[in-house]
């Protein structure tokens, strides 16, 4: 190898070792790669909605403490004036026949057993006539048992005949009185022929579709008598609140003209109704009950002893929020809201009894506070 060579040959290795060098240098002083961050912790949620004063004000979100007190537990409801089943009752005829006098008209006060109709019938007819037949074989077999009786005592009659009479007079008997049942049970009246459409109770003609001369069917309706004075409420629940509900619990009634009454939960059916899937509970009046008329519309509001809150924390309805399967109220921080989850119970009166989880005093988003849920939630989409 000439000189020429051995110099392109030491010039060669003189760059590749500058080569080797320069990547290693440049491996050295390179900074060290970052991780990369797990999904799970890039997509963790967070509580937190961050948001200045300006932005409170902007959105009129209002922040109040949360109150400390007492709820009750007013269930609303709507409610339907009704007779009670004791106070209206339906006359009917009870004979086939012609109508042949009506002594009432709608609106007429009736008294307990006042005579409304006349119903001219020949069942009647009939009826009186079992009545006489029946009532002259009781005193036929009246004189034979006082004749047995004496030939008895005088020793010309056997005993077995006087035994017999005594049989006869107890048939006899029998038969009347089923003859005088079935007279009372049409309400035969005086005149032999007619039978009587009487009322039950006191109140007032409420309904009389009757009329003069018109031939009606036995147990046809002619009238209809209710006593104003005696009344009660339907009110339809909710079941989950119905079961908070307890007799004698406190209702509060309000008329469509705004006239306030009181009331007291008498019964509750404790079944829901399969068509208005509503619980029933029954409501008597206490006061002011002279004012209501029967199918007269009232909105009621049972104070349900059984979901009564004591000295707890209450919220307005709008501060509490649902966040997948959480409720949660916003608590203010120093940079904005936090979303914390609460325990409920009873709702009252657009106010809500919070059970576990906050603090009477604690601040909190009162109104709009689903604009930071609304947030919350865009953030995590994010």
């Amino acid at each position: 190898m000439n000189d020429k060579n051995r110099l392109y040959a030491g010039a060669a290795i003189g760059l590749a070792a500058a080569a080797a060098l320069g990547f290693g240098a440049a491996r050295l002083t390179a900074p060290a790669p970052s991780e990369p961050q797990s999904a799970e912790t890039s997509a963790a949620p967070t509580d937190a909605v961050a948001i200045d004063d300006t932005g409170i004000r902007t959105s009129e979100i209002v922040v109040a403490p949360a109150a400390s007190g007492e709820i009750d537990a007013a269930i609303p409801a709507s409610a339907t004036v009704e007779a009670t089943p004791d106070a209206e009752a339906v006359l009917t005829a009870r004979a086939a026949g012609t109508v042949t006098r009506i002594l009432k008209r709608i609106g007429d006060p009736v008294r307990v057993g006042e005579t409304v109709a006349l119903v001219e019938s020949r069942d009647a007819s009939a009826i009186v006539a079992d009545r006489s037949v029946a009532s002259a074989r009781v005193t036929l077999a009246s004189r034979q048992l006082a004749r047995e009786r004496s030939l008895l005592a005088q020793g010309v009659s056997p005993r077995a005949d006087y035994e017999t009479a005594q049989a006869n007079l107890a048939v006899a008997q029998a038969d009347a009185r089923r003859a005088n049942a079935a007279a009372g049970a049409v309400r035969v009246a005086g005149d032999g022929r007619s039978v009587a459409v009487v009322t039950p109770i006191g109140g007032r003609i409420t309904a009389a579709p009757a009329n003069l001369g018109q031939y009606v069917a036995a147990e046809t309706e002619l009238f209809r008598v209710a006593d104003p004075r005696r009344l009660q409420i339907t009110a339809s629940l909710p079941p989950a609140d119905a079961s908070r509900v307890r007799a004698g619990d406190r209702v509060e009634l309000t008329t469509s003209d705004g006239l306030t009454l009181e009331g007291r939960v008498r019964s509750a059916t404790g079944v829901v109704d399969p068509e208005t899937r509503a619980a029933t509970v029954i409501v008597t009046p206490t006061a002011g009950g002279s004012t209501l008329v029967p199918g007269q519309l009232v909105q009621a509001r049972v104070f349900a002893s059984g979901g009564a809150t004591r000295d707890g924390v209450m919220v307005p309805q709008d501060a509490v929020q649902t966040i997948g399967s959480r409720t949660v109220v916003f608590v203010r921080t120093p940079g904005g809201f936090k979303a914390q989850s609460v325990q409920i119970g009873s709702r009252s009166g657009g106010l809500v009894a919070i059970a576990s989880g906050l603090k009477a005093g604690t601040p909190i988003a009162t109104t709009n506070a689903f604009l930071l849920k609304a947030e919350l939630g865009k953030e995590s989409a994010e």
